[in-house]
């Protein structure tokens, strides 16, 4: 009998919950969880996707030492022993830990009680730095603690939701759906995007200011000043719970709105509209993400948005709040455990003596550590001058994620003990490992989440360990006990750690720390097992509830009383006559990430199958540059080669470019490679955000896309794009060196047997040349190469790969590169879950379907996670502008 888990998607921080179908022939299927309270039932594109990334190809699954398989006993001594013997000769501090938000806070307990209790050192941080460290600093600073006041049924309630550095519609698709919904209930409800590009969540905006890179504590600087001159502060609130306001007020006036216009890049009349509706409304939400933490900047950001809440009393109320928006499915339950090298487990603070006391204690550890460890950047940095001897890497991939990444990966080669935990064996940072360690990956472990709004929810395993993969806090434990530490780490199962977790989260707090999960501190395993999402605090003896911070005043400083914060300008711009375009990284709708899970799914990877760079038309034009042109980016530190995409949805003077693209996947697109190493004085945090670049066309003596049944090797060429496909795989390319041979040359790529003889021809005139081979009646690859980026029907050719092609006219087809008669092509992707594309609902909006709903009903698109709306409203939107002209 089919059998179904509930459990929780693995990707970003909103925390869906998802129930996993396991059918007799051992199939799974996933759907929305309608009773969790985080999505109740819907998912976004990657969380359908699921269960097409289950698949074991390059799975790691047997544990490794310099290359050679070994047992898991041998790995673990040898980590055991250089670990030991690295703190031996010099010291606990020339030891680290790099984890993840993909861990489990029961991976991420032990990981922190190992390296902050028993060896002794902070140098544990997570990629968590990367995403949301400078909203734990400003949190830190105005509340006294890492607290996100509100949750999620704020953003429904508020009658002005502001989203500032977040693209919500593709960062946090689910959250981003609910909202659409409660607007279109509620249209006088209204939302402000705050973004230097126009993404598709301003579908929904009444107000989008496009704003220059880093102005985001101008703007808000700027409405303090604003509201301090209304009525609409909350004197009381001000005088009774909080400190500092008239120093920020002063800070904040000496500042004019000329220098506010200079510094936003947004006229007086936005600023003015803006302010005056942020003063005229009582319930607000300012939701913010990425844009605002990735900056050098980014604390004095999270305080300036924190200011204007606390001015006005609008915190911690139904409908008001400052809302942090994290990027990682457990970036909060690492906090929560002290995942962070400046943080102590359970919210307590590392620089504090009681706190360490405290914990010393409860853990009955001989030592602890006595000060901040490496932040991430400045962990790399020091791997990379040899202060680092021996580092554990798990589950994250920095030699892609990390800013500077070249010289990210140039440290690990040269560092003298690098341990990788991963699902992986193929990424570009195990590559470097001299122990690789296979872990159980989504829907094989289990343990706890914590999603953005302080939900805990449980991921539960439903497959079997595939290999020898083993739980990360298994790991963990196995090595702390070889390390000396055995009676502190003889956990039998993850109940065991999380009510540990719990009781510590409870030992002498009394209601002076935030983090509270008391009530679960004599949890045994049939209630872990059951355990429902619940949002913290839930203290011992207390029933269930929902929490919000902060309304009522009391916060977590030692006098109970909030913090203004004043802030100053910084500097915006860092371009220069070299560099003078603004490089902008982020994520896109449907990857996640390195592509680690995403790349697998073909669903996944056909809307945006390539590295790409977006420009404004007058930059392109400019820089030369047209639409599907090859571009080289540059900044001091490297060159990437990318995919061009004009669209005056960018900025003047910026270009974006995703993070997720890695050597896996393309010849030369990290495009961390380009970030300088610059961050946040407070956070430690990275500035991915606003980065001096220069572009230029790419010229290469030929292009080539191909289609290929079985994995290609990669190819030694100038530039090359893998995705996964229906049926096989499809692969762009681009050449400064021709081969001698095109046809040698593709059976090399492509592993075609000698005795197969292609189908093609060769035009003399144009350079266009196109090869197919068959075998029988079954297409193994096909490659089409042209002296211009290549015109072909990419994903007609693609579906050829399940086709069967007994018809010699059919080839002939294929080898033209577009389908005949009664064969249409679909076009470029636009829902990934129904394979639509924009050829199909262009054809569709002909035949008078002028709303989304109406393109829905006829062709699907649209109607499953919603994540492809804002692109479908924005093809009617030109096609009705194409035909009134």
């Amino acid at each position: 009998m089919a059998q179904e888990v509930k459990t929780t998607c693995p990707y970003c921080g909103v925390g869906c919950g998802v129930i996993a179908k396991i059918d007799d022939d051992g199939g799974v299927s996933v759907k929305g969880d309608p009773d969790h309270p985080a999505n109740y039932g819907r998912l976004c594109s990657k969380g359908s996707a699921l269960c097409e990334t289950l698949d074991l190809d390059d799975r790691l699954l047997y544990p490794h030492v310099g290359g050679d398989r070994v047992n898991w006993d041998e790995a673990l001594d040898l980590v055991a022993s250089k670990f030991s013997e690295a703190i031996a000769t010099h010291g606990p501090d020339s030891v680290a830990f790099y984890v993840s938000g993909q861990l489990l806070t029961e991976d991420y307990y032990l990981a922190n009680k190992l390296m902050k209790g028993f060896i002794g050192s902070a140098n544990i941080d997570t990629n968590s730095r990367l995403c949301m460290s400078s909203s734990v600093a400003g949190h830190r600073r105005a509340f006294g603690s890492d607290t996100v006041p509100g949750v999620y049924e704020d953003l429904f309630l508020a009658d002005l939701v502001i989203l500032t550095g977040s693209n919500l519609a593709w960062c946090h698709p689910v959250i981003y759906q609910r909202l659409a919904a409660a607007k279109a209930e509620r249209p006088e409800m209204k939302v402000v995007v705050i973004d230097p590009r126009r993404t598709m969540t301003c579908d929904i905006a009444d107000m989008h200011l496009a704003i220059k890179p880093d102005g985001d504590v101008a703007l808000f600087t700027g409405l303090l000043a604003h509201l301090a001159k209304g009525a609409t502060l909350d004197k009381t609130y001000i005088e009774s719970h909080t400190h500092g306001f008239e120093e920020a007020v002063r800070a904040a006036s000496d500042i004019g709105l000329a220098t506010i216009v200079e510094a936003t890049g947004l006229s007086l009349a936005e600023l003015t509209r803006f302010y005056d509706l942020f003063e005229r409304t009582e319930s607000v939400v300012t939701c913010y993400s990425q844009g605002v933490n990735q900056s050098s900047t980014g604390t004095d950001k999270v305080n300036a948005i924190i200011n204007c809440h606390l001015a006005t009393g609008r915190i911690g109320k139904p409908g008001a709040g400052p809302f942090s928006l994290t990027g990682q499915p457990n970036a909060m339950g690492g906090r929560e455990v002290g995942g962070l090298a400046n943080m102590l487990a359970a919210h307590m603070a590392i620089e504090s003596a009681e706190d360490r006391d405290r914990v010393q204690r409860f853990w009955k550890t001989p030592t602890i550590a006595t000060k901040p460890g490496l932040k991430a950047v400045d962990l790399f940095q020091a791997v990379a001058d040899g202060r680092i001897k021996a580092l554990w890497i798990m589950a994250t991939n920095p030699a892609v994620s990390m800013p500077d990444a070249g010289a990210v990966e140039a440290a690990l080669k040269q560092c003298p003990f690098v341990v990788v935990s991963d699902i992986m064996g193929t990424t570009d940072t195990a590559r470097h490992a001299h122990v690789l360690l296979p872990s159980l990956g989504w829907g094989e472990k289990d343990g706890t989440v914590t999603n953005s709004e302080r939900r805990i929810s449980r991921q539960r395993g439903y497959l079997p360990a595939p290999g020898e993969a083993k739980a990360d806090w298994w790991q963990f434990a196995e090595v702390g006990k070889r390390m000396g530490y055995a009676d502190a780490f003889t956990y039998a199962n993850p109940t065991e750690i999380f009510a540990e977790h719990a009781s510590l989260s409870a030992f002498e707090n009394n209601g002076s720390r935030d983090f509270d999960i008391g009530a679960f501190a004599e949890i045994g395993q049939p209630a872990y097992d059951d355990l429902a999402p619940f949002n913290w605090p839930q203290r011992s003896g207390e029933r269930p509830h929902t929490t919000r911070f902060f309304a009522d005043g009391k916060f977590f400083h030692a006098d109970g009383k909030a913090r203004f914060v004043s802030t100053s300008l910084p500097q915006t711009s860092r371009t220069s006559a070299d560099y003078p375009l603004t490089l902008n990284t982020g994520r896109i709708r449907d990857q996640w990430h390195t592509m680690t899970r995403t790349g697998k799914s073909a669903r996944l990877s056909s809307h945006l199958a390539e590295p790409f760079v977006e420009f404004h038309p007058r930059d392109a034009m400019e820089a030369r540059v047209e639409s599907a042109d090859l571009v080289e980016v540059e900044s001091p530190l490297g060159t990437v080669i990318l995919r061009a995409l004009v669209t005056d949805r960018q900025a003047r003077g910026s270009l974006f470019v995703p993070m997720h693209w890695n050597d896996q996947f393309a010849a030369n697109a990290r495009i961390d490679r380009l970030v300088p190493p610059i961050t946040d004085h407070f956070s430690g945090q990275p500035a991915s955000k606003n980065v001096a670049v220069t572009a230029r066309r790419f010229e290469a003596k030929a292009y080539a896309f191909a289609v290929t049944a079985t994995a290609p090797q990669k190819p030694d060429c100038a530039y090359w794009a893998l995705a996964k496909a229906e049926g096989g795989y499809r692969l762009e390319l681009a050449f400064d060196t021709l081969p001698d041979d095109w046809i040698s040359w593709s059976r090399k790529i492509f592993g075609i047997d000698a005795r197969i003889e292609p189908l093609g021809y060769a035009d003399n005139r144009t350079g266009d040349i196109r090869l197919a081979f068959f075998d029988e009646d079954k297409l193994l690859a096909a490659l089409f190469i042209a002296a211009a980026p290549v015109a072909v029907a990419r994903n007609w050719a693609v579906a050829q790969l399940k086709e069967r092609h007994e018809d010699l006219r059919n080839r002939f087809a294929l080898v033209a590169g577009r389908p005949g008669a009664g064969r249409p092509d679909p076009g470029a992707t636009v829902c990934s879950c129904f394979n639509v594309g924009i050829n199909q609902i262009t054809s569709a909006i002909r035949e008078g379907c002028h709303t989304v709903e109406a393109v829905g009903a006829c062709v699907s698109a649209g109607t499953n996670c919603g994540s492809c709306r804002a692109e479908i409203r924005t093809i009617i939107d030109g096609c009705l502008k194409t035909a009134a002209e």
